[in-house]
């Protein structure tokens, strides 16, 4: 089978198309023929060394198509389910072999495709609005990068929860989705000062929830504009890893909370897992969540799929189809 491997770990060109056999399942493992696979940037972490992997190691978190083979002791799934699952690298392949209880059932109504562009950000935007900080209806919410994979679908968790929700962009073309996600206000922060702009908008209160993936360039910003006894929550650095910083910053700002969560943590029982993922595919055959698949690339061009991804020219899910 065709697999993307890393064996040293650097920018995209470290991602080499290999051969591979095909993997057998061990006892509690199926083997899954890959559909798709979701390209995140997780993956870039990984690839540049910021996450360590042992090497060398097949890239990708996230993927979903049949089971064609299952282990002696595996109850859960059989040969012919379409499954999906997140969390797990090995997804940059042909085929993958997956432990069966992080495998979730795809149900009718939600494509293959759907669920590979929706397990890692739905369910990130699920956990982000639902309990990192749960939203309700009348709270305001800033989410950065709001055009992204994850910011489409937590824009509309959102509005779909009754918040009001600030997005913040870089291009007119980006503030246009934000709005049809359902943004209330929408700052491009390549023409204005999102913290100036936020305050305005806020009339000075500042807002209940900052859900920033950003990190370096927008976090100290970020914290500036929260209410008192509000909440940064931190969960990725698409522009560098936050610098160190003393606690009492926090007391300072208002006795405000930071929290940097990652979905694994919001994952790690098999009753989470089925809960979140049936609540984002429940979402997405009910027409409520609506995914921008921007663009699908073959295995081989997994290379260009990171710089499309790395250079923020994307909006929406990126998939590699093998």
């Amino acid at each position: 089978m065709k697999a993307i491997q890393v064996k040293q770990v650097g920018g995209p060109e470290a991602m080499e198309v290999v051969e591979l056999p095909v993997p057998k399942p061990k006892a509690n493992e199926a083997v899954v023929k890959l559909a798709a696979s979701g390209v995140n940037f997780i993956d870039v972490y990984f690839r540049e060394g910021r996450y360590k992997s042992p090497l060398p190691f097949v890239l990708g978190q996230e993927g979903a198509g049949a089971v064609t083979a299952v282990g002696a002791e595996v109850k859960s799934v059989k040969v012919g389910d379409r499954v999906a699952w997140t969390g797990l690298q090995g997804a940059y392949a042909e085929y993958a072999a997956v432990p069966a209880d992080r495998l979730v059932l795809i149900p009718q109504g939600v494509s293959d495709q759907q669920a590979a562009a929706a397990m890692l950000q739905g369910m990130t935007a699920h956990y982000l609005s639902h309990d990192a900080y749960p939203l309700k209806k009348g709270e305001t919410a800033l989410v950065h990068a709001a055009a992204g994979g994850v910011g489409l679908l937590l824009v509309q968790m959102a509005h779909n929860i009754g918040a009001r929700v600030i997005a913040t962009v870089s291009t007119e073309e980006k503030a246009k989705l934000a709005r049809g996600a359902g943004a209330h206000e929408v700052i491009l922060y390549t023409q204005a000062d999102f913290e100036a702009e936020t305050k305005r908008i806020t009339g000075g209160k500042g807002v209940d929830v900052v859900y920033d993936s950003v990190g370096k360039t927008t976090f100290e910003k970020g914290l500036n504009i929260l209410r008192p006894r509000g909440m940064m929550v931190l969960f990725g650095g698409s522009s560098g890893a936050v610098p160190p910083f003393d606690p009492i910053v926090l007391t300072q700002k208002g006795s405000i909370f930071l929290t940097r969560p990652s979905l694994g943590n919001y994952i790690s029982t098999r009753e989470e897992l089925e809960a979140r993922s049936g609540a984002v595919f429940g979402m997405i055959a009910a027409g409520k969540l609506k995914l921008r698949i921007e663009h699908t690339y073959g295995l081989a061009e997994a290379q260009q799929a990171h710089r499309d991804l790395e250079g923020r020219k994307t909006t929406g899910k990126l998939l590699l189809i093998p």
